[in-house]
């Protein structure tokens, strides 16, 4: 698989929720360039250029992470956490995309510097509505830095 130029990284273990968003994002026109991975060490590796993405190049960048919070081998939380101290990787949007409406979770992942915090609506209706406005503002209406 060819991963140059990945726009969407996005980090989710749960396959129907994966599957959900995937579907939500090709309707609204924005998986021609994602990459799924199921769990925190998969996403740090894929963003290192490490273990199976050791061929991806080190200057390519996704604009956008969407990020579940609890999740097996490395938390979304110290994923965001490792994203947002290192400086090349920090101006990188991060929406945290959980199902996680806790006080104590939202705050930690502002803290650390999340740029939005979604959480899943149960409607699959309104679901795929936050999906495609997700993609729309992030990936067509923001500006990066860069």
């Amino acid at each position: 698989m060819s991963y140059h130029n990945v726009e969407i990284l996005f980090v989710e273990d749960s396959q129907d929720d994966a599957a959900l968003t995937i579907r939500a994002l090709k309707k609204s026109g924005f998986t021609n360039k994602l990459h799924h991975v199921i769990d925190g060490a998969a996403a740090l590796d894929f963003v290192y250029c490490r273990g199976a993405y050791a061929d991806r190049s080190d200057q390519e960048f996704p604009k956008l992470i969407l990020l579940d919070l609890k999740m097996p081998k490395v938390s979304g939380l110290q994923v965001l956490e490792k994203i947002k101290s290192d400086p090349m990787l920090k101006s990188i949007p991060v929406v945290m995309l959980t199902s996680s409406n806790e006080g104590p979770d939202i705050e930690n992942c502002f803290a650390l510097g999340a740029n939005s915090y979604i959480v899943k609506p149960v409607d699959s209706d309104n679901f795929f509505n936050a999906v495609k406005e997700i993609g729309l503002y992030w990936m067509i209406l923001s500006q990066p830095p860069y």
